[in-house]
């Protein structure tokens, strides 16, 4: 699913380009002179819809809510990526990750992991958060910086915790991501049925998720606008 805003019409030749997961996330950041893309998962789609938007696109961002994976990162709590580690390695824009950290109370700088997995488990959330050095993980940073790398645009990566690295993901959460962004109601409900063991975990996660959605939103009114880049802060891109 692709957003496009009032301020960023279907001629727009400039935009700021930001990928999320989910419909949700799209719809909070989603503002004039921002082209959003939801991936839902699928790593193809979202690789082909943003090289598609990336003509003209003066940075990208990864969007979004994120795991944790060290302690002392609570629900809520927002990380700016000082570099992204796992299926790519890349460095984020240093001006764009000082203004995002400058204007988010309490955010904290960090390294991101990416690799297109959701990790559920939390032997392999600090397995990751040691090995990687990495403080959150998300499924699209990856792809949001092989595109940025490929046409040498300012990538960041801005996101909110929704879950602890103590929290296992439950199956019911894991099966749920539909391809564009949606939630699948279905898929959910028939992992409950088959496993109803997780419903403590599952009801913990959706709480978990509510939280991080309402600190995501207030954040990004503090990043408005542009997720706090340069550009937009000076107002040269909507005046363009």
């Amino acid at each position: 699913m692709t957003i496009r805003e009032r301020g960023a019409p279907l001629h727009s030749s400039r935009h700021l380009l930001v990928a999320t997961g989910f419909h949700r996330e799209a719809r909070i950041v989603a503002q004039p002179g921002v082209v959003v893309v939801a991936g839902g998962g699928v790593e193809a789609e979202l690789e082909e819809r943003l090289e598609a938007q990336a003509k003209g696109a003066i940075g990208i961002a990864s969007f979004g809510l994120a795991g944790a994976l060290r302690d002392g990162l609570d629900i809520g709590d927002w990380v700016v990526a000082t570099g992204l580690a796992g299926a790519v390695n890349a460095e984020t824009d240093p001006a764009w990750r000082d203004a995002a950290l400058a204007r988010l109370p309490g955010a904290r700088p960090g390294i991101a992991y990416a690799d297109g997995r959701m990790i559920d488990s939390i032997a392999e959330k600090r397995r990751l958060g040691t090995e990687a050095d990495a403080s959150i993980v998300d499924m699209e940073s990856h792809i949001a910086a092989r595109v940025a790398q490929r046409h040498g645009l300012p990538f960041a990566v801005i996101r909110c915790v929704s879950d602890r690295v103590d929290h296992m993901l439950p199956h019911a959460i894991t099966v749920s991501m539909r391809p564009g962004g949606a939630i699948d109601g279905w898929a959910m409900l028939g992992s409950l049925l088959r496993r109803p063991g997780q419903l403590a975990d599952l009801l913990v996660t959706m709480v978990h998720a509510g939280r991080a959605f309402r600190a995501l939103s207030h954040g990004n009114g503090v990043l408005e606008p542009g997720l706090g880049f340069p550009a937009f802060a000076k107002n040269e891109l909507l005046n363009a």
